[in-house]
């Protein structure tokens, strides 16, 4: 069985890059483009950072419950379809989800087994020093912001693992150690196992013979 690899942290955090990295280095790994109400930002390409939709869209598939886990986060609505699910798994690969805090819990609910991850950067000094380095956000969106991660900071004793963000290749690395090892558990190798086990049991019934 796949795993479900889950990965939240306060915007800002660097996050993005870190999952960019990871995605180019891992084979067998994909990506969960999430549905967004949100308008896209520059260089965002429909279908490859996010799905874009209107709210109306987004509201349909909420209703038909076909999805995974959705939120609203500063006033647009961010969901992951179960469809991207059922792809990563008909194709055997490791599905790896970009989400907010209410979107992990959700995630947590529905997939028991899935990995969580919480990304967290250095410190508020370098997160606000980084929000207003993108040049994105005008003032009262940065200071929003930073109090919204202030907020989900506390979540991060709910996720299994915790990294912090001061090392682009460290948080990186440490984020491909922990995908590495959700691929040695058990309920992801059984079936490779079982398929170990018979072999012996085939053994066994040669010997007889």
């Amino acid at each position: 069985m796949p795993s479900v690899v889950v990965v939240s942290a306060p915007s800002g955090a660097g996050k993005t890059t870190v999952l960019s990295r990871v995605l180019e280095r891992m084979p067998g790994l994909r990506f969960s483009v999430s549905h967004t109400t949100r308008d896209p930002r520059p260089g965002e390409r429909d279908g490859v950072e996010y799905h874009f939709v209107d709210r109306s869209s987004f509201e349909e598939l909420r209703a038909a419950g076909r999805l995974l886990e959705w939120a609203e986060v500063h006033g647009n609505l961010y969901g992951t379809a179960i469809a991207e699910l059922a792809r990563a798994r008909a194709e055997g690969l490791d599905l790896l989800l970009d989400v907010d805090v209410q979107g992990a819990a959700q995630v947590r609910e529905k997939l028991p087994d899935a990995v969580t991850v919480f990304v967290l950067p250095p410190s508020y000094e370098v997160l606000e020093r980084r929000l207003r380095g993108r040049g994105q956000d005008d003032e009262p969106t940065i200071r929003r912001r930073l109090a919204a991660a202030g907020r989900e900071l506390h979540a991060f004793v709910r996720y299994d693992y915790a990294i912090v963000n001061d090392d682009l290749d460290g948080c990186a690395g440490a984020l491909e150690s922990i995908v590495r090892a959700a691929r040695c558990r058990v309920s992801h190798a059984a079936e490779e196992a079982r398929a170990i086990e018979r072999t012996f049991e085939s053994a066994k019934e040669k010997e007889k013979a």
